[in-house]
Protein backbone atom coordinates (compact mmCIF):
# COMPACT_ATOMS: atom_id res chain seq x y z
CA UNK A 1 0.00 0.00 0.00
CA UNK A 2 2.32 2.97 -1.48
CA UNK A 3 0.65 6.18 -2.54
CA UNK A 4 3.81 7.60 -4.10
CA UNK A 5 3.90 6.16 -7.97
CA UNK A 6 7.55 5.75 -8.08
CA UNK A 7 8.09 3.62 -4.60
CA UNK A 8 5.50 1.55 -5.73
CA UNK A 9 6.92 0.96 -8.88
CA UNK A 10 10.11 0.27 -7.86
CA UNK A 11 8.44 -2.06 -5.33
CA UNK A 12 6.81 -3.87 -8.04
CA UNK A 13 9.73 -4.10 -10.27
CA UNK A 14 11.80 -5.69 -7.47
CA UNK A 15 9.42 -8.14 -6.93
CA UNK A 16 8.72 -9.36 -10.65
CA UNK A 17 12.53 -9.50 -10.78
CA UNK A 18 12.63 -12.24 -7.87
CA UNK A 19 9.11 -13.59 -9.58
CA UNK A 20 7.47 -12.65 -6.42
CA UNK A 21 4.71 -10.19 -7.90
CA UNK A 22 2.61 -12.51 -9.75
CA UNK A 23 -0.64 -11.74 -7.26
CA UNK A 24 0.23 -8.71 -5.88
CA UNK A 25 -2.08 -5.86 -5.63
CA UNK A 26 -1.20 -2.23 -5.08
CA UNK A 27 -3.45 0.42 -3.60
CA UNK A 28 -3.15 4.29 -3.97
CA UNK A 29 -4.38 5.23 -0.69
CA UNK A 30 -5.43 3.97 2.93
CA UNK A 31 -9.18 4.26 2.24
CA UNK A 32 -8.34 2.06 -0.49
CA UNK A 33 -6.26 -0.62 1.56
CA UNK A 34 -8.82 -1.15 3.98
CA UNK A 35 -11.77 -1.63 1.15
CA UNK A 36 -9.71 -4.42 -0.54
CA UNK A 37 -8.98 -6.17 2.50
CA UNK A 38 -12.23 -6.16 4.43
CA UNK A 39 -14.09 -6.55 0.94
CA UNK A 40 -16.38 -2.83 0.62
CA UNK A 41 -16.56 0.25 -1.63
CA UNK A 42 -14.92 -0.87 -5.02
CA UNK A 43 -13.85 -4.68 -3.48
CA UNK A 44 -17.10 -5.85 -2.04
CA UNK A 45 -17.72 -8.97 -3.17
CA UNK A 46 -13.90 -10.06 -2.94
CA UNK A 47 -13.63 -13.24 -1.37
CA UNK A 48 -11.85 -11.51 1.75
CA UNK A 49 -11.00 -15.52 3.24
CA UNK A 50 -8.36 -14.91 0.28
CA UNK A 51 -6.08 -13.07 2.70
CA UNK A 52 -3.08 -11.06 1.57
CA UNK A 53 0.06 -13.08 2.49
CA UNK A 54 1.89 -9.95 3.57
CA UNK A 55 1.15 -6.36 3.54
CA UNK A 56 4.01 -3.88 2.78
CA UNK A 57 2.41 -0.78 4.55
CA UNK A 58 3.43 3.40 4.12
CA UNK A 59 2.52 5.37 7.15
CA UNK A 60 2.12 9.10 4.66
CA UNK A 61 -0.92 7.75 2.82
CA UNK A 62 -3.49 10.32 1.74
CA UNK A 63 -7.20 9.16 3.31
CA UNK A 64 -6.34 6.57 6.01
CA UNK A 65 -3.06 6.90 6.80
CA UNK A 66 -0.89 3.82 7.24
CA UNK A 67 -0.58 3.57 11.11
CA UNK A 68 -4.92 3.88 11.24
CA UNK A 69 -4.47 0.77 8.35
CA UNK A 70 -2.51 -1.04 10.61
CA UNK A 71 -4.77 -0.45 13.41
CA UNK A 72 -7.90 -1.51 11.88
CA UNK A 73 -5.63 -4.72 10.45
CA UNK A 74 -4.42 -6.03 13.87
CA UNK A 75 -7.84 -5.41 15.81
CA UNK A 76 -9.83 -7.60 13.73
CA UNK A 77 -9.80 -11.59 13.90
CA UNK A 78 -9.91 -11.65 10.21
CA UNK A 79 -6.51 -9.92 9.66
CA UNK A 80 -4.42 -9.76 12.77
CA UNK A 81 -2.68 -12.71 11.46
CA UNK A 82 -1.53 -11.58 8.45
CA UNK A 83 2.23 -10.03 8.19
CA UNK A 84 2.79 -6.49 8.21
CA UNK A 85 5.71 -4.44 7.33
CA UNK A 86 5.98 -0.65 7.18
CA UNK A 87 8.22 0.02 4.92
CA UNK A 88 8.50 4.37 5.23
CA UNK A 89 10.56 6.87 4.97
CA UNK A 90 9.96 7.71 8.52
CA UNK A 91 12.63 7.41 10.90
CA UNK A 92 10.41 9.07 13.77
CA UNK A 93 10.62 7.22 16.65
CA UNK A 94 7.09 7.84 17.72
CA UNK A 95 5.68 6.10 14.46
CA UNK A 96 8.57 3.16 15.29
CA UNK A 97 7.25 2.62 18.53
CA UNK A 98 3.45 3.37 18.06
CA UNK A 99 3.81 0.57 14.97
CA UNK A 100 5.13 -1.74 17.04
CA UNK A 101 2.65 -1.15 19.78
CA UNK A 102 -0.18 -1.81 17.54
CA UNK A 103 0.93 -5.15 16.15
CA UNK A 104 3.46 -4.46 12.92
CA UNK A 105 5.97 -7.44 11.90
CA UNK A 106 9.10 -5.71 10.63
CA UNK A 107 9.12 -1.77 10.14
CA UNK A 108 11.71 -1.15 7.43
CA UNK A 109 13.08 2.34 6.74
CA UNK A 110 13.20 2.98 2.78
CA UNK A 111 16.96 3.54 1.57
CA UNK A 112 17.08 6.51 -0.70
CA UNK A 113 19.17 5.43 -3.55
CA UNK A 114 17.32 2.66 -6.28
CA UNK A 115 19.93 0.32 -5.81
CA UNK A 116 19.40 0.13 -2.39
CA UNK A 117 15.57 0.42 -2.30
CA UNK A 118 15.60 -2.87 -4.78
CA UNK A 119 17.51 -4.40 -2.62
CA UNK A 120 15.32 -4.08 0.61
CA UNK A 121 12.28 -4.75 -1.08
CA UNK A 122 14.04 -8.40 -2.27
CA UNK A 123 15.00 -9.28 0.79
CA UNK A 124 11.80 -8.14 2.56
CA UNK A 125 9.91 -10.47 -0.04
CA UNK A 126 12.19 -13.39 -0.37
CA UNK A 127 11.84 -13.43 3.59
CA UNK A 128 7.94 -12.67 4.18
CA UNK A 129 6.66 -14.89 0.55
CA UNK A 130 9.17 -17.80 0.91
CA UNK A 131 11.15 -18.28 4.25
CA UNK A 132 8.68 -17.32 7.34
CA UNK A 133 5.66 -19.58 7.86
CA UNK A 134 2.22 -18.02 7.64
CA UNK A 135 -0.74 -19.15 9.43
CA UNK A 136 -3.17 -19.94 6.50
Amino acid sequence: MEDNPHDAEMTIRALKKVHLANKLIHVKDGAEALDFIFGKGTFAGREIENKPRVILLDIKMPKVDGIEVLKQLKSSDLTKTIPVVIMTSSKEEQDIIKSYNLGVNSYVVKPVDFEGFAKAVTELGCYWLLINQAIE
